[in-house]
């Protein structure tokens, strides 16, 4: 029997449409800068490189938003680990996702009111939202301001652009892998219709 959870309020509904809008911008700004040919690139320089600012100060302003709301909000709460089980829930999780979901097992871990996130859900976006991005950002924000880069002494820019290219690969490749999984719903797009309606659909027994 499915039953619905409101898990996702307007706020974060309008941040997460933000952050993937803005993401993209960055992906195909970002790619057509660093590996598209000069004579034929997939969006003329100059103009990439503007949109890609317009995104990275977007994306870094919404950044402070999530900071903010995090720690003014009950959202925070789902980005706390508890050091404590933690590592068994990490295996029981991992379990599910390469043997348990193909034979048709209940989640270990279903979301309910309290709990948002998997323990593998929650591990990744803890390290992608506090560590990935502030990287990225602060890479980002040097490559923008280099005079202040410069003149602070924080070391070579070509060290932060090789960084902040890594990261956006890094990010790239968790996009992708958070769209594949977020197809592990009741059904394939329900967890889709769940970021656009903010109710959560699931089939399990509310937890």
């Amino acid at each position: 029997m499915s039953h619905n959870l409101y898990l996702y309020p307007k706020f974060i509904r309008l941040w997460h449409f933000i952050n993937a809008v803005m993401f993209l911008l960055l992906i195909v700004t970002g790619l057509s800068m660093q590996y598209t040919a000069p004579d034929s690139p997939l969006i003329r320089f100059d103009i990439a490189v503007k949109l890609h600012d317009i995104g990275g100060i977007t994306v870094s302003i919404n950044y402070l938003l999530f900071l903010m709301g995090n720690m003014v909000t009950d959202n925070g709460k789902y980005y706390r680990i508890q050091a404590k089980g933690f590592t068994t829930e990490l295996k029981g999780q991992f379990r599910y996702y390469i043997w348990g979901i193909f034979k048709g097992e209940a989640p270990p871990y279903p979301i309910s009111k309290d709990r948002k996130f998997n323990p593998l859900q929650k591990l990744s976006y803890v390290l992608v939202m506090y560590m990935g991005m502030p990287v990225i950002i602060l890479t980002g924000l040097a490559l923008f301001f280099p005079q202040v880069f410069d003149l602070l002494g924080l070391g070579s820019l070509i060290v932060a652009d090789v960084i902040h290219v890594l990261m956006g690969i890094v990010l790239t490749m968790f996009m992708l892998i958070h769209l594949y999984f977020s197809t592990f719903g009741r059904t394939m797009f329900s967890n889709f219709k769940s970021i656009i309606s903010g109710w959560h659909e699931s089939s399990q027994a509310p937890g």
